[in-house]
């Protein structure tokens, strides 16, 4: 299939060199898309969910099988230019210029249980939503991001914090077994803990720095129900609802994920009528056991006021989504995350000054979830997914109407985490950073400097000339 015209329509025309001419080459040798701005289809190929970020890569190879991640990568080797990675276009990203060849690798799907073993194989372009079905189906669950659209490699390669069963299993990383790679040579390598474990540990947590995850295999685990849901709260009962909040997590058992969001939208119709234009606290609940034990958890937390809406009950695992209730449709959102040591009742107070009632926030959401619990636990062979003593992670998010300046909507979630800083963790992680941070100092500071050190001894070995730099970047060593 031949690439067509070459007019996008932005400020800037892409910039071309000798590699313009031979992308018909190109083209003839992958079997899915070679898309160029301008092209049927291109727009959608290089289309995210969050639209503060765009992308206008110069190519956009929409790869269909490994053979096609290799030909692109090998054609963006030879011509010296930088190469972005599309998963699912879910997660945050960074925005791909007029000389990247971009690589989406959504039309990989396939999906492989084996029951027996307790595992999956999946492609790079599978969602959740079509691995819990196909998992669920064996009697098995995986550890699932908050929404069914969520991409499984790219929310594993960041750490992947679950809201069903994140404290009793720990990061989805952790459970990682083998993983398929194409790094920036083109070349194709098969890493586990015993083969390659440099790259298999750089990898998760280092994400597409070190190369283009083609397939993945992990555990899954024999969880077919969970007690979870959500309790709304209106906004005035906020200092009560956070403070048993407070008292709930620091005696949860690790079978007990949990978070608790402070809701400001607008007042869409679409909306219950108790969240339209004002503010509501929302607790989401997932409890892995009996759903007597999740119901005696959850009893202080149903009486420290009136709940507007109780929706927590025993669901089988394949309704997941329930808890957290995620947008389906893409939108533009100003995002800002953080780690936290400890919430005391300082943490409590400074937190509703900042968000909760009468404090005139303009954020649309703030997420505060629990940590702790397996969470904790060191991985039985390294990875680069750090700050595992931070107690909650905290995630703000500001909504952008369609035509207004994203800039203009950057300051209250960076005022949040100015205000939370005595309680913030020193250390970010990497699978929490938003695309405002891609910065050589906030990329650093979500990685132990001994471990961002060896990252990048890694990096100098696998991607010596940085062509994998799309990304929140972690340059290569210097060598002689």
């Amino acid at each position: 299939m031949n690439p067509a015209s070459e007019n996008d329509g932005s400020p800037e025309p892409p910039r071309r060199g000798d590699w313009a001419g031979e992308l018909d080459a190109l083209a003839q040798t992958v079997d899915g898309p070679v898309l160029t701005p301008g092209s049927q289809g291109y727009d959608a190929e290089v289309a995210v969910f969050n639209g503060t970020v765009a992308h206008h890569p110069g190519v956009a190879v929409g790869a269909t099988c490994v053979a096609d991640v290799v030909a692109a990568t090998r054609f963006a080797r030879a011509h010296g230019l930088p190469v972005a990675v599309l998963n699912t276009g879910h997660g945050p990203s960074l925005g791909a210029s007029h000389d990247t060849v971009l690589i989406s690798t959504r039309r990989m799907s396939d999906v492989v249980i084996d029951a027996e073993r307790r595992t999956a194989r999946i492609q790079a372009g599978v969602r959740f939503g079509q691995l819990v079905e196909e998992s669920t189906a064996h009697g098995l669950a995986p550890l699932v991001g908050s929404s069914p659209g969520v991409g499984v490699v790219g929310f594993t390669l960041g750490g992947g914090v679950s809201p069903t069963m994140g404290r009793a299993y720990g990061w989805a990383s952790d459970h990682v077994t083998a993983m398929d790679v194409v790094t920036a040579d083109g070349e194709e390598h098969r890493v586990t803990p015993d083969d390659e474990p440099e790259l298999f540990g750089a990898l998760l947590g280092g994400k597409s720095n070190f190369g283009i995850v083609t397939a993945m295999e992990f555990a899954l685990f024999p969880v077919t129900r969970l007690y979870a849901g959500a309790l709304f709260f209106s906004g005035d009962d906020a200092r009560a609802v956070l403070e048993e909040y407070r008292r709930f997590t620091a005696s949860a058992p690790d079978e007990m994920s949990s978070g608790l969001v402070f809701l400001n939208l607008p007042p869409l119709p679409a909306l219950p009528p108790f969240l339209q234009g004002k503010l509501a606290v929302c607790v989401r609940i997932s409890h892995v056991g009996p759903a007597s034990e999740g119901e005696r958890l959850v009893a202080p937390l149903r009486a420290c006021a009136t709940p507007l809406l109780d929706t927590v009950g025993e669901m089988p695992y394949s309704e997941f989504a329930a808890i957290s209730m995620d947008p389906t449709e893409p939108t533009t959102a100003v995002e800002h995350f953080g780690m936290l040591d400890e919430l005391t009742q300082d943490t409590v107070d400074a937190l509703l000054d900042a968000v909760g009632p009468g404090s005139g926030s303009s954020l649309n959401l703030v997420d505060l979830r629990h940590l702790g619990g397996a969470y904790a636990a060191r991985p039985a062979t390294w990875n680069a997914v750090g700050t595992r003593d931070a107690a909650y992670a905290l995630f703000s998010l500001a909504f952008v109407p369609p035509g207004e300046d994203v800039a203009a909507y950057a300051a209250p979630g960076a005022e949040l985490v100015d205000r939370m800083a005595p309680w913030l963790s020193r250390r970010g992680h990497p699978g929490l950073l938003a695309p405002a941070d891609a910065t050589e100092q906030r990329t650093l500071a979500a990685y132990d400097p001994a471990v961002y050190e060896r990252l990048r001894g890694l990096k100098a070995a696998y991607d010596p000339d940085n062509r994998l730099r799309v990304n929140h970047n972690i340059p290569p060593l210097a060598t002689s």
